[in-house]
C-alpha cells in the first residue's frame, strides 16, 4: 500500500495557510499540499503532481500521505484522523501512505527539516493536516455547488458524501475531478472543538490489519526484490576499531554467497539471502585493528563519571545560592546515581535496501530522518540530493534507534552500492540486514550517566537549596546538532528535566561533565528524561520523608505554580487510592514528571516474590498532553512507555569488558517477561490546549515510581541502576 510521489517541485510565494491545486492525472482526483514558509512549492492544474498531503481519489478513497514515520506510536493513523475529521470523510474510507523525503514540503514544523522524534509528529501536524482537509472539503463543496447549481452554503457534508435538500447526493470520488478544477480557497475555516466527528474519539489504527496478517512489504526486513543480494557485516569487536585486513577465501566457498567487499565499517558478506550471508561472515577472518578504540570496560567508565561529578563542571542552570544555603541547611541530604549503557532493541533490527545506478540512487526503509539520511547519501554517491529517493516503510519498533545524526546505516548502503558498481557490476537491488546480535553489541545506546545530589532542608523540612552535578557523554557534542542544540558546552539533552524543572525550587544549581569515550550514543525513548526525572523524582521522596511529610502532599505544596502538573498528580493519586489502606505486602510509590511539553503522574503499586524480587503489580498514571486526538492510542503509548521503562529498571544494562560488549541478544539483554507486566489504568485529562507529545512522555515516571514503592516497603532508595544489581529483579 506504500505509494510514493517524486515529483519536482515549481517556485512560489510562500505562505503558511495556502494550500495548491494539483490534477491527479489518469487516475482522477483531487490532490493538495500545504504550502509551508519558506518553501517553493507551487503548481497549477494540469502541472506536475507537488508532494500531496492527501489524495481525494475517483474510486471514493481518500489517500493521507504522512510525513512522519511510523514506528508503532500510530502517527499515521493520528493524521489521518485529522484530516478525516476537517473533510468530514468514512473512516472507511481513509488509507494512508508515506510520504516522499522532501524537505520543502514535509519537514517537522519544530526541526525543519524532515524527520520524526522528540514526540513532535501530532504537535507539529495538527493543524496542517486539519487544514488540508478542510481545503479539499471547501473545494469539494465548491465543485457541487457549481455542478448542481445550487449556493455553496446549502450543502452537506458528511461521511465522505455531498447532499442538497433538494436530493442531489455525490461521493467524494465522482466530485474529485470536478473539485481539482476549482480555486485553491486562502483560507478554508476549521471545525471547532464541539464539531469534531474523529478528533477526541477512539477509532481502530489503519495498520492493525496489515501487521496482523503479516502483509508482505509492510516493514523494511519484509522488502524483496528479484536478483535481491542480501549483506551482513563483519564489523570491529570494539567501538573505534577498524578492519587491518581480512581473508574471504572460506566464505567465498559458502553455498549462496556472490560477493564479498571491504567497507569503512566492516566487511560485507552479499549472498542469496540472510542466511546465506551470515554462514559466509562466519567463515570470514577478519583482523582488526584497535589501537583507537575503546578498551575500558564499563566499570571503569562507571567509576570515572563518579569521580568526575566530585568535581566542579560546567554550569548548566544556576538559580540562588545553591552552596550557601546548603551550608546554612538544618540537614543536607546526600545521593549518587548511576545508569548504564541502554539498547533501543526495537523488535524489528536495522535494515535497509538501495539500487543505485550511478546517477540516481533509491533506498527502501523506515527512514526517521529523511532529510539528513538524503543528504549523508548524497553526499557519500557524490550526487545532488534530488537524485536520492527514500521509500519510507513502516519500522517495527525504533525508540530513537532510526534517527541517527550521521545517518550511517545510509552511509553504509551508499558506500555498499557504490563499490559494487565500482567493480563493475550491473546495478541491483542490495539490502544490508543487522541480525539483532548486530544491533545490540553495535551500539548506538542511551548513555551511561552518573549523578551527585546534595539537598538542603530547614527545621521544618523544606528545600532550601538543591546541587546538582551530572556527568556522561553528550548525545548532541560532534554531530550536526551541536551548534543548534549546545551552548557553552552545555548539552540541554544531558541536563532536560533538572533546571527547568516545575518545581519551585529555590537557590537550585546544575552542572554537568561531558565525558569522552568511543562508545557511540543516541536518544532512546525520552532521552535525558530517564535519568533526570529518576533523581528527581526519588530525591523528592526521600526528601518528603525526612521531613515527616507525605509524599503526595509534599509534591503539591512544590508545584502551586504548575497547575498542569499539579493537576495530573491529584488525579493519579485519587484514582490509586492515595493514603489508603493496601493489602499486606503491598506498598506504593509515586512520580510526576513533565516532557516533551506533555505532563505525566504514576503511582505504582509492588509487592515483593519469595525470593526477593520486585512485583509490579499495579500502575495508575494521569496524563495531559492537551487535545486527545485519540485516545486509545494515546492509552497504547503510555501503556508501552510504561513497560519500555520497566525493562530498563529491573534488568536492561549494556556493559562493556576491555571495550567488548558483553550483552547479544535477549537472552543477556533481557526484555520486560510477560509476568512483568503489570495491570495499568490510564486516566487522561481533557483539555484545549494544543496536542503535545505522548510517545515518549509515559517512560520517565515509571522508574521512580517503582523506586519509591520499594522505599515505602524498605527505606532506602535504588541508586545503582538496573534493580537486577540489588537483587531486585
Amino acid at each position: 500500500m506504500l505509494h510514493h510521489l517524486t515529483n519536482p517541485i515549481a517556485a512560489a510565494t510562500p505562505s503558511r495557510r495556502t494550500f495548491l491545486k494539483l490534477t491527479a492525472g489518469a487516475a482522477g482526483g483531487l490532490l493538495l499540499a500545504l504550502r509551508l514558509p519558506g518553501s517553493t512549492a507551487q503548481a497549477a492544474a494540469g502541472d506536475s503532481l507537488v508532494h500531496p498531503f492527501l489524495h481525494v481519489r475517483a474510486d471514493g478513497s481518500v489517500m493521507v500521505l504522512s510525513k512522519h514515520l511510523d514506528k508503532g506510536q500510530g502517527i499515521a493513523t493520528g493524521l489521518a484522523t485529522l484530516v478525516a475529521d476537517e473533510l468530514d470523510a468514512a473512516w472507511e474510507q481513509v488509507q494512508v501512505e508515506f510520504a516522499p523525503a522532501n524537505a520543502e514540503v514535509y519537514k517537522n514544523l519544530f526541526f525543519g527539516m524532515q524527520g520524526t522524534g522528540g514526540s513532535t509528529a501530532i504537535a507539529n501536524s495538527f493543524q496542517q493536516y486539519r487544514q488540508a482537509g478542510a481545503t479539499a472539503r471547501a473545494m469539494l463543496v465548491a465543485a457541487a455547488a457549481k455542478a448542481w447549481s445550487v449556493p455553496a452554503g446549502e450543502i452537506t457534508v458528511s461521511a465522505g458524501s455531498l447532499g442538497h435538500a433538494s436530493g442531489k447526493s455525490s461521493g467524494f470520488g465522482e466530485m474529485a475531478g470536478l473539485a481539482a478544477a476549482e480555486p485553491v480557497p486562502a483560507e478554508a475555516p476549521l471545525k471547532t472543538p464541539d464539531q469534531w466527528v474523529y478528533i477526541g474519539k477512539s477509532f481502530p489504527r489503519l495498520d492493525t490489519r496489515s501487521k496482523t496478517i503479516g502483509a508482505a512489504g509492510v516493514y523494511g526486513m519484509d522488502q524483496r526484490f528479484d536478483n535481491m543480494l542480501v549483506a551482513v557485516l563483519a564489523r570491529p569487536n570494539r567501538f573505534g576499531g577498524t578492519v587491518a585486513g581480512f581473508d574471504d577465501s572460506a566464505a567465498r566457498t559458502i553455498d549462496g554467497v556472490s560477493d564479498v567487499i571491504g567497507l569503512p565499517s566492516g566487511v560485507a558478506v552479499l549472498a542469496k539471502d540472510t542466511w546465506s550471508a551470515m554462514q559466509g561472515r562466519d567463515a570470514l577472518s577478519v583482523t582488526f585493528d584497535d589501537s583507537a578504540a575503546e578498551l575500558r570496560s564499563s566499570d571503569e567508565m562507571a567509576r570515572e563519571l563518579a569521580e568526575l561529578t566530585a568535581q566542579p563542571g560546567l554550569k548548566a542552570h544556576g538559580e540562588g545560592d545553591a552552596e550557601a544555603a546548603l551550608s546554612g541547611a538544618a540537614k543536607v541530604i546526600e545521593a549518587d546515581y548511576s545508569f548504564p549503557f541502554l539498547a533501543h532493541a526495537p523488535m524489528e533490527p536495522l535494515d535497509i535496501t538501495v539500487l543505485f545506478d550511478g546517477s540516481t540512487a533509491t533506498f527502501w526503509t523506515g527512514a526517521q530522518f529523511q532529510t539528513i539520511d538524503q543528504m549523508v547519501a548524497a553526499q557519500v554517491l557524490g550526487l545532488a540530493p534530488d537524485k536520492i529517493a527514500i521509500n519510507t516503510l513502516w519500522a517495527g519498533g525504533s525508540f530513537g534507534r532510526r534517527a541517527q545524526p550521521d545517518s550511517h546505516y545510509f552511509a553504509e548502503a551508499a558506500l555498499l552500492a557504490k563499490a559494487w558498481l565500482d567493480k563493475g557490476n550491473a546495478p541491483r537491488h542490495l539490502k544490508i540486514v543487522w541480525t539483532r546480535e548486530d544491533d545490540i553489541k553495535g551500539g548506538y545506546y542511551r548513555p551511561m550517566m552518573a549523578h551527585k545530589v546534595r539537598v538542603g532542608l530547614d527545621a521544618e523540612g523544606r528545600i532550601v537549596g538543591w546541587h546538582h552535578r551530572v556527568a556522561g557523554k553528550s548525545i548532541m557534542i560532534g554531530t550536526a546538532f551541536e551548534s543548534f542544540v549546545v551552548k557553552n558546552g552545555i548539552d540541554e539533552t544531558s541536563v532536560e528535566g533538572l533546571g527547568n524543572t516545575p518545581y519551585a525550587l529555590e537557590n537550585l544549581h546544575v552542572e554537568v561533565h561531558n565525558a569522552k569515550t568511543a562508545v557511540p550514543v543516541l536518544w532512546w525513548r525520552s532521552v535525558g528524561h530517564t535519568h533526570t526525572a529518576y533523581v528527581m523524582e526519588t530525591m523528592l521522596d526521600r526528601v518528603a520523608r525526612e521531613a515527616g511529610k507525605d509524599p503526595v502532599a509534599y509534591r503539591e505544596e512544590l508545584l502551586k505554580n504548575d497547575p498542569r502538573k499539579l493537576a495530573v498528580l491529584k488525579l493519579a493519586a485519587e484514582k490509586a487510592g492515595w493514603g489508603n489502606p493496601l493489602a499486606e505486602g503491598r506498598f506504593r510509590g509515586v512520580a510526576v514528571h513533565k516532557s516533551f511539553n506533555s505532563y505525566v503522574a504514576e503511582v505504582a503499586e509492588i509487592s515483593f516474590r519469595d525470593d526477593g524480587t520486585v512485583k509490579v503489580e499495579k500502575v495508575v498514571c494521569a496524563v495531559d498532553c492537551g487535545v486527545p486526538v485519540n485516545p486509545d492510542n494515546i492509552k497504547a503509548q503510555i501503556e508501552g512507555g510504561i513497560g519500555y521503562g520497566l525493562g530498563a529498571i529491573l534488568r536492561n544494562e549494556i556493559t562493556l569488558t576491555a571495550g567488548e560488549v558483553d550483552q547479544s541478544n535477549f537472552d543477556s539483554y533481557l526484555p520486560l517477561r510477560l509476568t512483568d507486566m503489570p495491570q495499568i489504568e490510564v486516566h487522561i485529562i481533557p483539555s484545549t490546549e494544543a496536542p503535545t507529545g505522548i510517545g515518549e512522555p509515559g517512560t520517565p515516571p515509571i522508574g521512580p515510581a517503582v523506586a519509591n514503592a520499594i522505599a515505602a516497603a524498605r527505606g532506602e532508595w535504588v541508586t545503582n541502576l538496573p534493580f537486577s544489581r540489588s537483587g531486585l529483579a
